[in-house]
This record gives structure tokens, C-alpha cells and sequence, in this order.
């Protein structure tokens, strides 16, 4: 039996951190997609606002198993 994988892309966003951002983007996804098998951080960036980060924003590859 052969399986068979979905790669998509997502971003999240924190105001407290880059792990948080993960954590929460994870979080959120997993709502939807199902069989989600794991993540990989492609980009990390941020907002400035008035010389201080306001934002730690996360783009993620997410994989996951296709149903059969």
C-alpha cells in the first residue's frame, strides 16, 4: 500500500514570539486538516511599529496524509 502526501503553506502570527506564532498556526490548522503529520519553517519575519516588534510572523509548510 503506498501513501500519499499534501504539502500546503500557511502563516501565522504572534505578538509574543516566533516559537508562539508556530505553536499557534499548528494549533489552527489542525482544526481543519486532517491526518496532519508535520511542519517546517520556510520564513521568519516581523512588524515593526514605532521602532519595537509588534509581530513575529511564521511561514510553515504543513504535511499531511491524503485519505485513501
Amino acid at each position: 500500500m503506498s501513501n500519499t502526501y499534501k504539502v500546503t503553506e500557511i502563516v501565522g502570527c504572534s505578538s509574543k514570539s516566533f516559537t508562539d506564532a508556530v505553536q499557534e498556526a499548528v494549533k489552527r490548522a489542525s482544526t481543519t486538516i486532517r491526518h496532519l503529520g508535520w511542519f517546517e519553517v520556510v520564513e521568519q519575519r516581523g512588524l515593526v511599529k514605532d521602532g519595537q516588534v509588534a509581530e513575529f510572523q511564521v511561514t510553515l509548510k504543513l504535511g499531511f496524509k491524503l485519505e485513501e
